[in-house]
């Protein structure tokens, strides 16, 4: 696997997180991978090999780009042989006035949108190894098509404050930090995200422990339950199975496994 990840320029950094690159060599045998929810939207375009999401029906072919709004459980792909992706790391509740798109609670979203029109000249980039021309070209393309307005000052400052806190702010904390009331924060935040203040911040938590643990899967599950604000271990485990659909112990070990394939670098694929 190879990881490439570029900070978002200034100019974008109140809508993008950043901009990733990811290459994953799948065997026959291992062509199942698993995204884990987190606090983030992802733009997501892919080269090489299809791309296909786990549905009742089977598999649905995914067009690119597609995008990946926040999780309430993991959501499973398939692909073969090499497949290459760049993402686009998006805050929630800039996703979609970002890309002119209605807020939705969709978990992975078809689109179609202008910023399709890159798919060839990324592809051609890829293909080349040339991969930070290709993400800054990607950059470059939400430089220009940027808004001329200014971001909503209120959800801004909520969103820096959810994410310093690492989503363990009360709601009241989170307006007071965004100088609005909670109902008028509770209203803008639902209209931009499609999910309250208190969905996000349960994600991000979520994100830490499992970030947490995979950097070290020998952590104190109790110690992180204290250090991140949750009532205590068995509050933290239930809502880590919540999010994963297993438990925090159960991850670690899976994790012990999958950084002897992959290595250190956390991205948001783990293969199954």
């Amino acid at each position: 696997m190879q990881h490439l990840e570029i900070d978002s320029p200034e100019a974008l950094r109140s809508v993008i997180k950043c901009f990733w690159y990811t290459s994953i060599d799948f065997a026959e045998n291992q062509s199942n991978f698993e995204v884990v929810p987190d606090g983030y939207a992802e733009l997501i375009f892919h080269f090489g090999s299809h791309c296909s999401m786990a549905t009742g029906d089977g598999l649905q072919p995914l067009p690119s780009p597609f995008l990946v709004g926040l999780l309430n459980q993991p959501v499973y792909f398939h692909s073969t042989g090499t497949l290459d992706i760049i993402g686009v790391r998006c805050f929630p509740w800039t996703v979609f006035e970002l890309l002119g798109l209605p807020s939705g609670k969709d978990g992975v979203r078809t689109i179609e949108h202008p910023v399709a029109h890159l798919q060839a000249t990324l592809g051609e980039l890829v293909n080349a190894g040339q991969i930070n021309e290709a993400l800054a070209a990607v950059a470059a393309y939400f430089l220009a098509a940027q808004s001329p307005g200014a971001p909503n000052e209120v959800l801004q400052k909520a969103g820096v404050a959810m994410r310093n806190a690492n989503g363990t702010l009360p709601v009241s904390q989170v307006a007071a930090a965004a100088h609005a009331t909670v109902r008028t924060l509770e209203r803008k935040f639902k209209q931009s995200a499609g999910h309250t203040v208190k969905d996000v911040s349960a994600l991000m938590r979520f994100e830490q422990v499992r970030d947490h643990l995979w950097l070290d899967p020998n952590l104190s599950l109790a110690g992180l339950a204290h250090e991140l604000g949750y009532t205590d271990q068995a509050h933290l485990s239930r809502e880590f199975k919540r999010y994963s659909g297993t438990t925090p112990a159960a991850f670690a070990r899976r994790t012990k496994q999958a950084k002897q394939t992959i290595g250190d670098d956390f991205v948001v694929f783990i293969q199954a």
